[in-house]
C-alpha cells in the first residue's frame, strides 16, 4: 500500500498538541489550588448552648495544628476584636489539617463571654500565622453593636524595650524564669485605642517563637503615650539564649534578646541524692542484718558450759581442775597456807 508523504509525522504532532492543551487546563487548577486562601465552612448557622457542629475547612497548610474557637464581639470583617479574652477558651477544639490542608472537626456549642455578633474563629497555633472566620449565632445569648473602629494599627514603640526584674532562689532549682518587658508606646492615629491586646513571643535557637496574648488595661488617646508592662515568663528548667518579641496585630514592635542560666540546683539535688540515698540504704540494710542475724550455735554451747572461777584471797582465780584438797600430800605440805601465822618479833618472849 503507498502511504501517503508527509503522513508519518502527523501523528506525533497531533499528540503533541493534545499534550499542550491538557498541561495548558492543569496549570491553572494546579496554581489556583496553591492560591486558596484557609476557608471555613460550618454545617450550621446557629445552634444553642450544649449543641454540637461540625467545622470543615480547606486551604490550611498540610499538616498545620489548628485552634477552633467560639468568639463574641467579632466579625469576619474586623476579626476577633478583643483577642481570645472575647471567646469561649474553655470548650474550645484543636485540630491537624491532612496533606492537602483540609480539616474536619466537631466543636461543641459553648457562650462567649461578650455578646454576639459571634464566629467560629480558626487560627494556626505554629508556624506562620494563618486565621479564618465564619459567621456563628449562639441561640439565646445576648446581642450588642460592635464597637467602632479605632485605628489600632497606629500604635509603635517610641523607646528600647527591656527587660526588668530579677530570678530567685527558686529559678536556681528549676522554678520558670519570669520577667517583664518594659516599653513605651505612642498612638500615632486619630483615633484612641482602648484595652489594645499585645503578643508576646518567646524563641529558643533556631525554634518559631510561642506567641501568647497579654492585654493591657488602659486607654492611649491620639498623640499621647504609655509606659507598658507586660509579664514574660518560660517554661520550668528553661535555660540558655531566648528572643522575646513583641506584636500588635501583623506587626512586630521589637525584640529583646534574654540570656537564661542554667539551674545548677537541679543538678546538685541529683548528685546529692545519687550519693546520700545509696550510703542510707547501705548503713539501714547493715542495721537490719545485726538485728536479725542468729547467733554461732558453737560460740553459745561453749559459753553455757564454761564453769565460772571461784576468786581467791589472793585475788587471782583457781583453776577449776587444781585445788588443794585435790593435790596430792606432797603438794599440798609445800603449798603456802592461805592463813599464815603473824610474824613474830626477835627479842620478845
Amino acid at each position: 500500500m503507498r502511504r501517503h508523504p508527509g503522513s508519518g509525522s502527523r501523528v506525533p504532532t497531533t499528540l503533541l498538541f493534545l499534550l499542550a492543551v491538557l498541561l495548558g487546563l492543569a496549570a491553572p487548577t494546579v496554581q489556583a489550588a496553591e492560591d486558596d486562601d484557609p476557608s471555613v465552612t460550618l454545617s450550621k448557622k446557629e445552634a444553642g448552648k450544649g449543641g454540637e457542629i461540625t467545622v470543615r475547612g480547606g486551604g490550611w497548610r498540610s499538616e498545620a495544628l489548628l485552634m477552633l474557637l467560639i468568639c463574641g464581639r467579632s466579625s469576619p470583617e474586623r476579626g476577633v476584636i478583643g483577642g481570645t479574652n472575647s471567646c469561649a477558651n474553655a470548650e474550645g477544639r484543636a485540630a491537624t489539617t491532612d496533606r492537602k490542608g483540609a480539616f474536619s472537626k466537631r466543636l461543641p456549642v459553648a457562650e462567649p463571654p461578650v455578646p454576639c455578633p459571634c464566629v467560629v474563629h480558626v487560627a494556626t497555633v505554629t508556624g506562620e500565622q494563618a486565621l479564618a472566620d465564619a459567621v456563628f449565632t449562639v441561640a439565646g445569648h445576648p446581642t450588642a453593636p460592635l464597637p467602632p473602629p479605632a485605628d489600632d494599627g497606629r500604635l509603635a514603640v517610641l523607646a528600647t524595650t527591656r527587660l526588668e526584674g530579677e530570678s530567685s532562689l527558686l529559678t536556681w532549682f528549676g522554678a520558670p524564669p519570669a520577667r517583664q518587658l518594659v516599653f513605651t508606646v505612642g498612638n500615632l492615629g486619630t483615633a484612641p485605642v482602648d484595652d489594645p491586646v499585645f503578643e508576646i513571643g518567646t524563641a529558643h535557637g533556631v525554634y518559631a517563637p510561642q506567641w501568647e496574648e497579654r492585654q493591657w488595661r488602659g486607654t492611649v488617646a491620639p498623640g499621647s503615650r504609655a509606659r507598658i508592662k507586660l509579664p514574660v515568663e518560660l517554661s520550668a528548667g528553661a535555660h540558655g539564649d531566648y528572643q522575646v518579641s513583641l506584636r500588635y496585630g501583623t506587626k512586630v514592635l521589637a525584640e529583646q534578646p534574654w540570656g537564661v542560666g542554667r539551674p545548677w540546683g537541679v543538678t546538685l539535688f541529683w548528685v546529692l541524692l545519687c550519693l546520700v540515698v545509696p550510703a542510707a540504704v547501705f548503713r539501714i540494710g547493715m542495721a537490719v542484718v545485726d538485728k536479725v542475724r542468729p547467733p554461732s550455735a558453737g560460740t553459745s554451747a561453749r559459753h553455757a558450759h564454761r564453769p565460772r572461777a571461784r576468786p581467791t584471797s589472793t585475788g587471782t582465780a583457781a583453776l577449776p581442775w587444781f585445788t588443794q584438797d585435790s593435790a596430792p600430800p606432797d603438794i599440798r605440805r609445800s603449798a603456802p597456807s592461805a592463813n599464815p601465822p603473824p610474824p613474830t618479833t626477835k627479842g620478845h618472849v
